[in-house]
């Protein structure tokens, strides 16, 4: 059994989980992992075991905690410095790091009103708030930068952070052309992806509030 440990959420839901799983499993990196079911009972007491913040994700190695999504890919990277987690030339790396941590503390509209699901395959049944269309314009104009096939060429950490939007993009049947389609076709077409969307999918444990958007 591998030494990292990942807590996650439930894959169906949890974008937050998402990133690292997919950053782990994009470079065959072996980690063994659980799942606390959210917004269960007992799903606060199960985090506290693993962090004080209550919070997935969380990995755990050795004596070793790392909560926080970013944090735990910043620890990863630098546990395997033979993965290009963050791409080598500097000015690349510089551009991937601003892209994540814009992704990282922004988009707040987009989340609430978007929330990832797994399963869901229908348009958003009412309108965008103005703030959610700034949003996904942004966001829109990013992917219309990539530079091939990925946001930065090859696969970096910045497209383990963009995947669970090009994910709630195809789930609430956001439009994208060109360049910005050609992106989220191939970030949600690798091996990881599909198999977090797969495995998402086959979940059974329900959040209602997040079935119930329109």
């Amino acid at each position: 059994m591998s030494d990292l440990h990942l807590v996650l959420g439930n894959k169906n839901y949890s974008s937050w989980s998402m990133r690292p799983w997919l950053a782990l499993r994009h470079f065959d990196i072996p980690f063994s992992e659980e799942t606390i079911w959210l917004d269960t009972p007992s799903a606060r007491e199960e985090k506290l075991r693993h962090s004080p913040a209550a919070r997935v994700p969380i990995l755990r190695h050795g004596d070793v905690t790392v909560w926080d999504s970013l944090a735990i890919c910043e620890y990863v990277a630098e546990l395997f410095p033979e993965h290009a987690l963050w791409p080598r030339d500097a000015a690349t790396r510089a551009r991937a790091r601003s892209l994540v941590a814009e992704m990282h503390a922004g988009f707040a509209a987009l989340r609430g009103e978007m929330p990832v699901s797994c399963k869901r395959s229908r348009p958003l049944g009412r309108p965008m708030s103005d703030a959610c269309q700034a949003d996904v314009e942004r966001i829109t104009a990013i992917f219309a930068d990539a530079q091939g096939p990925f946001l930065l060429g090859e696969w970096c950490l910045a497209d383990a952070f963009y995947t669970p939007v090009a994910s709630r993009f195809r789930s609430y049947g956001v439009q994208l052309e060109g360049v910005a389609a050609d992106y989220a076709s191939a970030v949600l077409g690798t091996a990881a992806a599909k198999a977090w969307h797969e495995l998402g999918a086959a979940e059974t444990h329900v959040l209602a509030p997040y079935d119930a958007i329109p």
